[in-house]
């Protein structure tokens, strides 16, 4: 089974014309993505929260998670991230890949686009006038 990998752009929601590609491994297993602190640093997103891991071997460590504005060609979305330290892997995770709409066939190893579907909802009981969006 080989890896797959994809350059994108990362940067800060609250200033998106300023990014830097980066090129990532897509691991589908994990929820996060990964981006080295001291990009993330240099871009202006910062940590709101610390969150704790297990590694496969089963140790644990705590990192911290903020917020990142992810470009690929011209999909945008925006997931939580991992402060990445030297020494992290770069990764990009399941919550970025929906994000951009993206998913991961994982025989084929390639990114497809995923459809993107909003479903509206009467709550007769209410009003006919309320209703709730919901996107998959």
């Amino acid at each position: 089974m080989g890896l797959t990998t994809m350059r994108l752009r990362v940067g800060n929601v609250a200033n998106p014309e300023i990014t830097e590609e980066l090129d990532f491994l897509v691991d589908s297993g994990a929820i996060y993505s990964v981006v080295p602190a001291e990009v993330l640093g240099r871009l202006g997103v910062r940590p709101l929260a610390e969150q704790e891991f297990r590694l496969a071997n089963g140790t644990r460590i705590v990192r911290k998670k903020g917020v990142a504005f992810f470009r690929y060609g011209d999909r945008v979305g925006g997931a939580d991230v991992v402060f990445g330290e030297p020494e992290d892997a770069l990764l990009l995770g399941a919550f970025t890949l929906e994000s951009l709409g993206l998913c991961l066939d994982p025989l084929r190893r390639e990114l497809l686009p995923v459809p993107m579907i909003l479903g509206v909802m009467t709550l007769g009981a209410w009003s006919s006038e309320r209703r709730i969006a919901c996107s998959a």
